[in-house]
Parts: structure tokens; C-alpha cells; sequence
């Protein structure tokens, strides 16, 4: 219990200050969120130092900042603050403008970040039909690929078919979607993206109800002896995050709280 009340504390510190040393009173903060009082409790002030360079290495959950939040004008650079900060995961929005209100970029933009950079990617389709251009995404170099149940018709289909192609699949629904929709399928994914607010924008607040579609996600993970990961996208910051590890999520998708940051890289 220690060891990952200890990382949420780091991976939050780490969200929004990147390199800066840690500062307590921030992490006084997160323990609040985390429904814990006395931070002592729990050897914080010594034990907080020596974990935090071993808990951003092991198994625990994971940062993926959202290049959809970055200033596309300096993308080696963003790339770099990423790589910098350890995340180690970088989400990249790809937006139709059909199946949300927006457009971002297609296989080109993935192609090149892949060539420089060596960053897990994490791609996310937000597009109608991802069947059709789902081996684009594949050949431009994802590790994950994710599409929208909502999108698809055939997606244990999709699924398999991704899967053959080597690469970890994802499969993703939005607020209004119940994990019920999507059970048949858990057995058959790597990663179980809930958006937690409406998809197209960032910047958005979190939606409250879709923390217990999260609880209800990891509950029907163990029962079943599942291991997909848990993945939330939408309104992630040091308020909410805490609240989104205690409820089992395994991959926090930071855009603004991210790029946003004074210095994140200091």
C-alpha cells in the first residue's frame, strides 16, 4: 500500500512539476484527494525521496501526456519535455472532424515522431470508420492503437485484426457509453481507454460519473482475472488524479495539465 500511495504522490508531482524537487505542500495536497489525512502515516517526509525514482520505473500506473495539448509549432521540442520527464508514453489524438468536432493529424504526423523519437506510442482514434485506415496508423508506427466502439461496427473484427498486425489494441468509448457495452469484448484487448469528458477538445472538466465507470472497469477486471490496463483521458490535473488511481486506472492521459505547465521540464 505504501509503495503505490507513494507513486500516485510522485506521478502527481511529476505532472505538474516535471524535474523541480518535490515540494511537500504540494504533496500535502494530493493526499487530500487521495482520502488520506496524515501524510506521516505513511513515512512520506522519509521514505518519499528514495521510491520516487524506483516507483517512476516499475510497474505502476503510467503517464502518457497528450500531444493534442502541445504546441505543434515545436513538436522535436515537445517531444523532448515528454522524453524528459520520464512519462515514457506519448497519446496522440487523431480527430476526423466528423466523429468529434475537431481535426489534428493523420499517419504522416505518427510516421515522423517515430522516427525520432523512441516514446511508447499511444494513438487514439477519433475517427468514423477506423477500419479503413486502421493499417495506416499500424505502418506509421503505434504501439497502441485504439479506436471507438462507438465508430465501429465489426470491432471484434478490428480487434483481431489489429492484434495480427503485432500491435497492442485498445479499444476506447465515450462518457455516455456504459462498460456493458463493451464486456464481450475485455477478454480480447490490451487497454480499456474511458474517456472522462466529451471527446474533441482539450481543457475540459471531468465528468464525476465516469469514475465509477473506472471502478466498475477494474472490478470486472479481477473478477475475471482480466489484464487489460485502464486508461483515462479528459480533465486529468492534481485535483482529480488521485481520485482516478483509487478508482483503478492504470494509464492517466495529461494534455493541459502537461504542456501547460510553467516549466515542466525544470
Amino acid at each position: 500500500m505504501l509503495n503505490e500511495f507513494l507513486y500516485c504522490l510522485t506521478l502527481m508531482d511529476r505532472i505538474m512539476c516535471g524535474h523541480r524537487p518535490l515540494n511537500l505542500t504540494r504533496i500535502s495536497n494530493y493526499t487530500r484527494s487521495l482520502g488520506f489525512v496524515n501524510a506521516a502515516t505513511y513515512g512520506v517526509n522519509s521514505d518519499l525521496h528514495i521510491c520516487y525514482h524506483s516507483c517512476m520505473n516499475s510497474r505502476f500506473p503510467k503517464l502518457a501526456p497528450s500531444l493534442l495539448a502541445a504546441d505543434f509549432g515545436r513538436v522535436a521540442e515537445e517531444l523532448a519535455r515528454v522524453k524528459d520527464s520520464g512519462a515514457g508514453i506519448l497519446h496522440l489524438d487523431v480527430m476526423d472532424g466528423h466523429f468529434v468536432p475537431n481535426l489534428t493529424f493523420g499517419p504522416k504526423m505518427i510516421q515522423d515522431i517515430r522516427a525520432i523519437s523512441d516514446l511508447t506510442l499511444d494513438v487514439h482514434l477519433m475517427i468514423e470508420a477506423p477500419e479503413r485506415s486502421a493499417d495506416m496508423y499500424i505502418d506509421a508506427g503505434a504501439d497502441y492503437l485504439t479506436f471507438h466502439a462507438e465508430a465501429c461496427v465489426h470491432s471484434h473484427r478490428l480487434i483481431e485484426r489489429i492484434r495480427a498486425r503485432g500491435v497492442k489494441v485498445g479499444l476506447a468509448i465515450v462518457p455516455g457509453t456504459p462498460i456493458s457495452a463493451v464486456e464481450p469484448l475485455l477478454d480480447d484487448i490490451d487497454l480499456l481507454l474511458i474517456m472522462t469528458v466529451n471527446p474533441g477538445f482539450g481543457g475540459q472538466t471531468l465528468i464525476p460519473f465516469c469514475v465509477e465507470k473506472i471502478r466498475k472497469a477494474c472490478s470486472l477486471r479481477q473478477e475475471r482475472g482480466q489484464s487489460f490496463l485502464i486508461e483515462c483521458d479528459g480533465g486529468v490535473n492534481d485535483t482529480t488524479a488521485g481520485e482516478l488511481l483509487a478508482a483503478g486506472t492504470d494509464i492517466l492521459v495529461a494534455g493541459s495539465a502537461f504542456f501547460a505547465s510553467a516549466q515542466p521540464e525544470a
